[in-house]
């Protein structure tokens, strides 16, 4: 039996019921009405912001055209600033999660076989397994988050390319694209201090693991706590020629013993996720951050490194000093041997529109090179 949550809606007099699917963990809607082709685009924005959920019965390329006169909708109102950096970033992830609650209220039924039982709707199938497993029963889900369903899919087939493999990278849904290469260029500058063995801490797609056993490391440990990480990284190393170098390992942080090298590159925003694939970007309370330089020193080897990959981007957003960084290196028994620095390559880095430009235009990304300080 599923445990996915219930939902009950009316529909012509009948009651119904359907599982409620939502990778977010938005709770049940508690108002449901029936829509289609004949509703206006501003009648379905007010039951929208209201909090009443549209059950789409019309065609499905209508619904999508409903999801976008909504969005404009939404995109038209003013837009509310901080006065400081911070606030500017509450502001806009406040901003974000009431336009993905406003838009999540678009509700698609989902059959037992993963079809869509709209007309022109596209064949979900395989992105729903990727991304949900085997089915479980009729659903509904939001219309928005079958469009993600779609795009992750596409960017699994699709792959990204990384230079210093030579290879593409295949991410799966819920687990976090290696979309910013520039850190990548950062592990093939620094100097390996051991090719015998390292740790890759949280390894997500797998890619960090990839180019260390590709930089000669003969044996990789890769860990994540994500069973659906630890699955993509098992796909791309299988694809990359590479299981036989790396490990991976279902755990919280470390694996038991120490290494010569352990790399992390944790969350970099010290923020609360609003989705499984914001984790790999919002670390609330800094917490993965702080896990891995406390137990660092107790999982070295003597004369061995940690690696940490960090942007500074929470700093210029007023989100987390220079000096609490620097205070938590020394306090977990550590100090710096180096950094090495890189500029950001993506385009938000240059889009005056973001409103967060000014933080981005500033970032910088490091691998700071960590030994135990005894």
């Amino acid at each position: 039996m599923s445990d996915l949550p219930v939902i009950e809606w009316q529909e012509e007099g009948v009651e119904h019921r359907a599982q409620w699917r939502s990778e977010a963990g938005v709770p049940v809607p508690k108002r449901i009405v029936v829509a289609d082709d004949q509703m206006k685009a501003d009648q379905a924005y007010r039951l929208a912001c209201e909090g009443t959920a549209l059950l789409w019965r019309g065609d499905f390329h209508n619904a999508k055209q409903l999801l976008q006169a909504l969005a404009r909708r939404i995109d038209r109102k003013p837009k509310k600033t901080g006065s400081s950096p911070a606030e500017a970033f509450h502001v806009h992830r406040q901003a974000q999660g009431q336009r993905a609650r406003v838009l999540g209220m678009v509700l698609v039924p989902l059959s037992a076989d993963y079809a869509i039982p709209l007309r022109r709707a596209p064949d979900v199938s395989h992105a729903c397994r990727e991304a949900y497993g085997a089915p479980a029963g009729d659903a509904l889900v939001s219309l928005r988050e079958v469009l993600g369903l779609i795009g992750a899919h596409e960017w699994h087939k699709k792959g990204v390319e990384i230079p210093a493999l030579g290879a593409h990278v295949h991410p799966c849904y819920g687990v976090f694209s290696p979309v910013r290469g520039e850190y990548i260029d950062l592990l093939m500058q620094a100097p390996l201090p051991s090719l015998e063995l390292a740790f890759d801490i949280g390894t997500g797609t797998g890619v960090i693991a990839a180019v260390l056993a590709r930089r000669g490391v003969r044996h990789v440990v890769a860990t994540d706590i994500d069973p659906r990480a630890l699955h993509c990284a098992q796909e791309n190393l299988l694809t990359l020629g590479l299981e036989q170098q790396v490990e991976l390992l279902q755990t919280h942080l470390f694996p038991t013993g120490k290494s010569p090298l352990i790399v992390c590159n944790p969350p970099w925003v010290p923020a609360k996720p609003s989705s499984a694939v914001e984790q790999a970007v919002y670390d609330p309370a800094s917490r993965m951050l702080l896990g891995y330089l406390d137990g660092l020193a107790a999982h070295l080897a003597p004369g061995g490194e940690g690696w940490l990959i960090l942007s500074d981007l929470a700093e210029h957003l007023g989100l987390r000093s220079r000096e609490f960084l620097l205070a938590a290196i020394e306090k977990a028994g550590l100090r710096v041997l180096d950094r090495l620095d890189i500029r950001p390559r993506h385009p938000k880095a240059s889009d005056q529109a973001d409103p967060l430009h000014q933080a981005r235009r500033a970032e910088v990304t490091s691998l700071w090179r960590l030994a135990a300080a005894g």
